[in-house]
């Protein structure tokens, strides 16, 4: 029997499990505003990280890092400045990851994170 692919919300539970347990810290989950959606917001020492969360059972229709396009990146940019915008600190240095979870859980589960992804005028 195959096992059943993972809910977002459960992806987006384990995501941010491995990441803590890489030290990262967190700060917010699911922030949204009108111009988008940001999974996780995480401190990684004193770089506040933007994280995008994405899963996919197989590449059969591409793979999970590819789904994120120019237009994802763009709306996920506007929601960290939103979010940055509503700080009542200096801004921080921050940065834009994304952790591609494939497979299915609990033994076939794969975590492609990359840091730095994208920068905020891509």
């Amino acid at each position: 029997m195959t096992p059943a692919p993972l809910t977002g919300t459960r992806a987006e539970q384990i995501a941010e499990a491995y990441l803590r347990q890489h030290g990262l810290n967190s700060i917010a989950r699911n922030y949204r505003c009108a111009c988008g959606e940001i999974d996780l917001v995480m401190r990684d020492g004193e770089v506040l990280v933007f994280v995008e969360i994405r899963y996919r059972t197989s590449a059969r229709f591409g793979s999970a890092l590819e789904s994120i396009d120019r237009r994802k990146r763009h709306r996920i940019v506007l929601a960290a400045r939103h979010y940055l915008s509503r700080r009542n600190r200096p801004e921080p240095r921050c940065r834009f990851d994304v952790l591609a979870l494939s497979g299915a859980p609990p033994g076939n589960l794969r975590y492609d994170w990359i840091r730095d992804a994208f920068l905020a005028d891509s």
